[in-house]
């Protein structure tokens, strides 16, 4: 008894299933082995049009060149993340720039780092306060800037005169422009202490002292 054409691609489309359940994956022996006994099993009295078996080549030559081209891009992938596995891992013990609030003041050292000004401004503030308890340790004030980056540095003396404990310490920037203040997020200078390799949803990062884990892709600067 002859099968109908469209009974065998109901037949063929579970003999694909299964087969992808199984191998996750229909392979090109596999599709050529149900396209042949479609052949044999077609109604002789209503064989497969020209077009239909045409357009089920194309479709596996379409799924095919897909599985193909993310193969490839996972391979590229996987080639970008192990370069930048090596670029971290030598940035271990230098100094970074990224954007974060909170440097670490060492004995005998200083904070540091720089604020992108989107345009002139009338004043420039930098308030550095303590990271724990939050109260003010020193206010810079930088006076008129003209638009563009503006490094800062904070050479750990308190208001009080006396250098201040070694320590991690908040960083907040304002600026006044048109006649606003405005909050500008500074990007502070920092030293590398570890590589942290991602998994998941979490990329490489690395760990930037007194800040903690910071992603790869957000450094702007290796000092």
């Amino acid at each position: 008894m002859a099968i109908g054409l469209d009974t065998f691609k109901e037949l063929g489309l579970a003999t694909f299933e299964k087969a992808a359940v199984k191998k996750q994956e229909l392979g090109q022996e596999a599709f050529l082995k149900i396209m042949t006994t479609q052949l044999q099993s077609q109604n002789p009295l209503k064989p497969m049009e020209n077009a239909d078996f045409m357009g089920q080549m194309a479709q596996f030559s379409t799924v095919s060149g897909i599985q193909d081209l993310q193969k490839s891009f996972k391979d590229f992938a996987s080639s970008l993340s192990s370069d930048q596995a090596l670029q971290a891992a030598g940035l271990v013990g230098r100094n970074v720039v990224a954007p974060v609030n909170y440097g670490l003041l060492a004995a005998g050292g200083d904070v540091s780092g720089e604020v992108n000004l989107p345009s002139s401004a009338s004043n420039v503030t930098v308030r550095v306060t303590n990271a724990s308890t939050g109260a003010p340790v020193k206010t810079l004030e930088l006076g008129p800037q003209a638009s563009g980056t503006l490094p800062f540095s904070w050479n750990g003396i308190g208001i009080d005169g006396t250098f201040a404990n070694p320590g991690v310490y908040k960083v907040q920037v304002e600026a006044s422009m048109g006649g606003q203040n405005v909050s500008l997020q500074p990007y502070m200078k920092s030293r590398v202490e570890s590589v942290v390799m991602g998994n998941g949803q979490r990329g490489l990062e690395v760990n930037l002292a007194g800040t903690g884990p910071v992603s790869f892709s957000r450094l702007t600067k290796i000092i």
